[in-house]
């Protein structure tokens, strides 16, 4: 018998894990997930990057660009080819500041974009899953407890750590690493394969990881556990009902019929993005002081390098090469070939850097550039640095003025301090030592407007006190409301440097666990009674 009703919106990774941990750990529950965006592929939440056509993987693209599908797309500059994690505004995302009728506003965080779709941005993002470290954990919960949360993370997202090990010219981009930046890096911190998310298939490519891992048994009609969940798509959350300090449910616009219909429950967990939460909580008059404070993200300079064969032949052979070369014409649709990374660690290296192989690079060289056609291939590479969280980098919102879907509109305030400036121009000059060591630069090392990283946090940051600089407790639930929970990057309230994915997810195990607890003592407190 069902006693529970769960609404969850969002159908992204976290949104996914919240829905099968507490289908998993509570028996007489139901979840609804509702998404606004459309489904775009058979398999619910799938990373569109597994769809083999590229005209069919564009069309899944395209149709989560929001209210830049289609016309918007030229006039945005977005390019038709893309290396994932190199461009603003990339294929399967669209700018909150349009320049269009009810567009956000932020001249300050001009490149910020999200994905409207189900699976959220899971359905387009890198798989990049390193885990945090050092100063970006979170204080107020132990080591042995993350330890445990990140393994749990890691389980539900198909975490591999050794993910084109076997790559012969992604060990040789290695070793030129250790021996540029030999004794600079605490042990265990080194140049090393980066952790992504899917799972490797016998002719050696990746099927890549969606919310559809996460949400697994969900998905599966054989289930007991697909009996009791259901996604709606095109499900516009316009409002989190509550009164007295309880919440009572949402209710929704189906986008097709345009009908406004309750969804009663007994659990509500908002994790849509970054802002379009914190948006919802304030259009529902849920409105704590931080809400949309302490927004940061990843400054990122990226560079684009040709290796040298002089120095890749030290540690690899030309018969290694014809090798990779082979595997990758197995796959051609997918761009990346190895991807290295040198994780965050502190005090002396307080960035994170990933080095991406590819056969091509993500632009069209001029045929005369002497860097074309390079038959070693080329590089990638990106630095992430920490952005501190302070009160005023934000997302404000106005009652007076309504955006395209009709809810308050934002404005976005952001900016980098002389401490991000100092880490920035560190981590270039790094960049620097790093392209030299590998070969030749034919993308300079250049910073990327704010917003690019699409790894958007501290909206809705957790707090170990309700004194005024978080939104939500410890356990992810929204102060003051014990039956309203948020997910996703916008709880993490450190600086951080890496892909924020796995962290999220760690984050949204601790609170399924604490819900699903006190959901069952409601129970078996009900069961006692009658």
């Amino acid at each position: 018998m069902i006693t529970h009703t769960i609404a969850v919106v969002g159908s992204g990774p976290v949104g996914s894990a919240y829905a099968r941990l507490l289908l998993e750990a509570v028996p007489d529950a139901r979840v609804v997930m509702l998404e606004a965006g459309p489904q775009l592929t058979p398999i619910a939440g799938e990373n569109v990057r597994n769809i083999p056509d590229p005209d069919e993987k564009e069309r899944a693209r395209e149709r989560s660009q929001g209210p830049q599908a289609g016309v918007f797309r030229e006039s945005l500059g977005i390019p038709s080819a893309v290396v994932e994690g190199m461009f603003t505004a990339r294929g399967g995302t669209h700018l909150l500041d349009y320049g269009g009728e009810g567009s956000a506003h932020a001249p300050t965080f001009p490149a910020a974009a999200a994905s409207t779709n189900v699976g959220g941005m899971g359905a387009h993002w890198t798989c990049a899953t390193p885990s945090p470290s050092f100063s970006e954990r979170i204080p107020f919960i132990a080591d042995a407890e993350w330890e445990e949360l990140i393994a749990e993370a890691s389980r539900l997202l198909h975490v591999q750590t050794a993910a084109f090990a076997d790559s012969e010219i992604g060990s040789a981009i290695r070793s030129l690493l250790a021996e540029e930046f030999a004794g600079e890096l605490p042990e265990g911190f080194g140049p090393g394969t980066l952790p992504v998310s899917g799972d490797p298939q016998p002719d050696g490519t990746m099927r890549w990881a969606g919310a559809d891992v996460v949400l697994g048994p969900l998905l599966d009609p054989e289930s007991p556990l697909a009996e009791r969940f259901e996604l709606r798509d095109l499900s516009l959350v316009r409002r989190i009902d509550h009164a007295d300090g309880r919440v009572t449910g949402v209710t929704v616009e189906d986008l097709r019929s345009h009908e406004i219909y309750p969804v009663e429950a007994d659990l509500v967990v908002v994790a849509a993005d970054a802002f379009r939460s914190p948006q919802l909580l304030w259009a529902s008059g849920i409105r704590p002081r931080a809400l949309g404070h302490y927004l940061t993200e990843h400054p990122v300079v990226i560079s684009t390098v040709a290796l040298d064969a002089a120095s890749m032949s030290r540690f690899a052979t030309e018969e290694e090469l014809d090798r990779e070369l082979a595997r990758r014409a197995t796959n051609p649709a997918d761009p990346v070939a190895a991807v290295n990374r040198i994780p965050f660690s502190e005090p002396d290296h307080p960035f994170s850097l990933q080095v991406m192989y590819a056969e091509s690079p993500p632009f069209q060289l001029d045929p005369e550039h002497p860097a074309a056609g390079n038959r070693w291939g080329y590089v990638n590479m990106g630095y992430g640095m920490r952005k501190r969280p302070r009160f005023d980098d934000a997302v404000t919102f106005d009652d007076d003025e309504l955006d395209y879907r009709g809810f308050p509109n934002f404005t976005i305030s952001y900016a980098l301090t002389d401490d991000e400036q100092a880490e920035i121009a560190a981590a270039t000059e790094r960049l620097r030592r790093a392209g030299n060591a590998l070969g030749t630069f034919v993308a300079e090392p250049r910073l990327l407007p704010n917003g690019s990283s699409l790894h958007y946090q501290g909206t809705m940051r957790l707090g170990a006190e309700d004194d005024g600089t978080s939104v939500a407790d410890p356990y992810s639930r929204v102060w003051g409301y014990d039956d309203l929970l948020v997910g996703g990057n916008a709880l993490i309230p450190t600086a951080t440097t890496m892909n924020p994915t796995l962290m999220s997810v760690a984050i949204a195990v601790r609170g399924a666990r604490e819900a699903a607890r006190r959901l069952t003592a409601v129970a078996e407190a009900a069961g006692r009674t009658n």
